[in-house]
């Protein structure tokens, strides 16, 4: 059986290094089962891409599209032409898609019509809002997919009311989840920790990068301060996605304590996570690895694909107005955030499971050893 797994952007690199890893598992043991891993090359910095893989041991990819930059529009049509040509050269029996970034959508669709089968881990996740291109990518991706690998029972329970049948979907778990436990003890502190004389508990974290934050300048400005005068003082670090990156030129920020960076690799930045009082951020991903490590989060959105970490986890939905910070804020540093739990089967062992239900699905049997 042979798997083209498609990565494209930096949430996809912590979803697909445990399932390369199980794959490879399967294979020592027998099963003929192996994997051609696609990089569409739509996040091409390096603290986007290649520091992941070198940090993951995720090995190099087999192809790179080097499909990045341009609109939606420009991406999701280059990524479908050069993975048409890759699938092309390459048959499959499956192409396996993480998530729900651009790259999900267009492998999906360029898959489902040249007829070959899809598997999409994190499915069945929905925000409900339909102006998030996340959202659309999501959507599309389910209606064609195949075989549904879901983090949670409410995205299972989304995908049956869809229509999608008992037998098409697994709920398996979270291979982010996956992927930070075994990294967990490997974390290790930026520059910016000395830089910034940061402690323990003593410092916040914030990540910005969906539109309704950073696109417009005004308002981009309006969260900053409301943040940074709410934050008593402590040291605020604030990796800076590219995108809003563009928009912080334009915007004059004199704050003392608020310290930029580039964004930071795996390790670094879940070490700045695991330390920090807490992280207010727009990031969906980030409020999944905040519950599990027990770190206060606070989403700056209106609707969250992960109702999970907010009912059992760490993650509040304070919305986009900057007025919902200062109660939060109030909360947080009188020391009644609520403390989460983690959710069913975020427990590291996800993509063994992903790696079982895929032997089961093409009928895999071990092969006997080779006796020399």
């Amino acid at each position: 059986m042979q798997i083209t797994i498609i990565a494209g952007a930096r949430p996809n690199f912590m979803k697909i290094a445990p399932v390369i890893a199980a794959i490879r598992n399967r294979q020592q043991q027998g099963y003929n089962i192996s994997y051609r891993l696609v990089h569409t090359g739509q996040h091409y910095d390096a603290n986007m891409s290649q520091s992941f893989f070198e940090q993951l041991g995720i090995p190099a990819p087999h192809a790179n599209l080097e499909a990045g930059g341009g609109t939606q529009a420009e991406q999701t049509a280059n990524i479908m032409v050069r993975f048409e040509r890759e699938l092309m050269a390459n048959p499959c029996d499956l192409v396996l898609v993480v998530g729900d970034v651009t790259s999900t959508l267009a492998c999906s669709i360029v898959a489902k019509k040249m007829h070959v089968k899809v598997a999409h881990v994190e499915a069945g996740i929905r925000s409900g809002d339909i102006t998030m291109p996340e959202e659309i990518n999501r959507m599309v991706t389910d209606a064609i997919t195949d075989y549904f690998f879901t983090t949670s029972e409410i995205a299972g329970n989304n995908l049956r009311k869809e229509g999608k049948l008992a037998g098409q979907v697994f709920f398996v778990g979270n291979t982010m989840i996956d992927t930070l436990l075994k990294n967990r003890p490997r974390f290790y502190a930026p520059p910016v920790w000395e830089q910034a004389g940061l402690q323990p508990q003593q410092y916040l974290v914030m990540t910005l990068h969906r539109p309704a934050n950073v696109d417009e300048e005004d308002h981009l400005a309006v969260l900053i301060n409301e943040i940074m005068r709410h934050s008593r003082g402590l040291p605020v670090v604030f990796p800076v996605h590219p995108r809003t990156a563009r928009q912080l030129e334009h915007i004059a920020l004199a704050h003392a304590n608020l310290h930029l960076t580039a964004p930071l690799p795996y390790l670094e930045f879940n070490y700045l996570v695991e330390h920090a009082k807490a992280v207010i951020t727009d990031s969906g991903g980030i409020t999944e690895e905040t519950t599990v490590m027990g770190v206060p989060c606070m989403t700056l959105r209106d609707s969250t694909e992960r109702p999970e970490t907010c009912t059992l986890g760490t993650n509040e939905l304070l919305g986009t107005n900057p007025a919902a910070l200062a109660p939060a804020m109030e909360r947080l540093f009188a020391g009644q955030w609520k403390k989460g739990a983690i959710p069913p089967l975020w427990d590291g062992r996800t993509a063994e499971r992903i790696a079982d239900a895929l032997v089961a699905l093409f009928s895999l049997q071990p092969q006997p050893a080779q006796v020399a």
